[in-house]
């Protein structure tokens, strides 16, 4: 069940400043938390210098874990001279009216996936169109590429292609876009409005193998039983898994409740859906 907060502080008369700078610095790392799912930050006009912050976590347990962070620990130490009490006043709260849009457990679009001929390139594009930012290389280009059977058979690409490199990138609060650069394979044009289908969607779920079932059941087909995760997003409960719908399209279903280890250069955590219940 989620847990959620709301913290509100007021700085001292000269520390507006100094707070808002903590206070930043606080939600880019709280954002970064393996079970945050959100971390909102606003001024109240009507309180002169004061902040709220609405934060929420997977569970009881994710919001005991980062009340013991270093990141947590080092804010509430600086409250102590910076802030109206010296503390921040915290408030639980209760989630009421969700609406019901999707199946149980299954929260929406994770990202997109493309594949293109260029990802620096592409990447390029992406930023100088639409202010996107790389948030990591799942599998940098100097990297071993991913190749062989078990990668063929989990992914449905054909027999001797390989993966030579993917990159995640996100644009604002939206689903994150993940490219892949693939080479030793035929390959066709980019589908136009009339063709079936994106390279692939995947939708963040929060009980794979229920996910899995419900999605066999509809008559979809699964590639391979649900797999690790790889590079920066590979942990023990992470995981994800391709299938074809029964026109073709390409989905995966990913679940990473142990988060993602981002490499420091970072600038934002990747999207991922809130939960729906």
């Amino acid at each position: 069940m989620p847990h959620i907060v709301m913290a509100q502080c007021t700085a001292l008369p000269g520390q507006e400043d100094a707070l808002q700078s903590h206070i930043a610095n606080l939600a880019n790392a709280v954002r970064k938390e393996a079970g945050n799912e959100g971390f909102e930050v606003f001024q109240r006009p009507a309180t002169k210098r004061g902040w709220t912050m609405i934060e929420r976590y997977r569970d009881r347990e994710a919001f005991d874990t980062h009340l013991d962070q270093q990141h947590t620990k080092s804010f509430n130490n600086a409250l102590r001279e910076l802030a109206e009490g010296g503390a921040s006043d915290v408030t639980e709260l209760a989630l009421v009216c969700q609406p019901d849009d999707a199946a149980p457990g299954v929260r929406g679009i994770d990202h997109v996936g493309i594949t293109v001929p260029d990802v620096d390139a592409a990447s390029d594009f992406l930023s100088r169109a639409f202010g996107a930012r790389t948030l990591y290389d799942v599998l940098p280009a100097d990297a071993d590429p991913m190749e062989g059977a078990e990668v063929e058979h989990q992914l449905g690409i054909p027999a001797g292609a390989r993966i030579e490199h993917m990159r995640l990138m996100r644009i604002g609060a939206s689903a994150n876009i993940e490219m892949f650069r693939i080479a030793n394979a035929d390959q066709a044009d980019a589908a136009g409005l009339v063709d079936y289908g994106l390279q692939h969607i995947a939708l963040y779920v929060d009980d794979m193998d229920a996910a899995a079932q419900r999605l066999t059941n509809a008559g979809g087909t699964l590639l391979s039983d649900p797999h690790p995760l790889a590079g920066v997003e590979d942990g023990e409960r992470n995981s994800g898994v391709y299938a074809r719908a029964p026109w073709g399209a390409l989905i995966e279903l990913i679940s990473s409740p142990d988060g993602v280890d981002y490499p420091a250069d970072c600038p934002m955590p990747r999207w991922k859906p809130q939960p729906n219940t």
